[in-house]
């Protein structure tokens, strides 16, 4: 039993999660112009990809570095969200993206919806 004991002691011994590694990032909070510039570059591309001309296309390819978007009051996303949100983006399909930029009913990926609309 000591044995055991003695060959566990390592494994014991290491961090926790969390102490070391994990995702390793502070709590930082997302840049806006730089989020919306990412996303809108990565839109852009999608839409030239896949042939799309909606509105929503044509406004994430004109003046890519202009963008002023802001958050909702009281919605504050960190870094890390907004990773996981344009790793998503890089990775969706042109059917994903048809209705991303439907002009008329947009969808959002789960990984880009921060802060989502409260309820009455």
């Amino acid at each position: 039993m000591v044995c055991v004991g003695l060959m566990l002691t390592p494994f014991l011994l290491g961090p926790t999660p969390g102490d070391v590694g994990g995702c390793g990032q502070e709590a930082t909070e997302l840049d806006p112009p730089i989020f919306f510039a990412s996303k809108d570059l990565l839109y852009c591309e999608a839409c030239q990809e896949c042939g799309f001309d909606t509105q929503t296309c044509q406004d994430a390819c004109a003046a890519l570095d202009t963008r002023g978007m802001t958050f909702p009051e009281g919605c504050v996303p960190l870094v890390h969200d907004g990773e996981v949100c344009l790793r998503a983006l890089r990775h969706a399909s042109c059917d994903d993206y048809a209705g991303y930029v439907d002009d008329r009913a947009p969808s959002v990926p789960g990984e880009c919806n921060f802060c989502p609309p409260r309820g009455p």
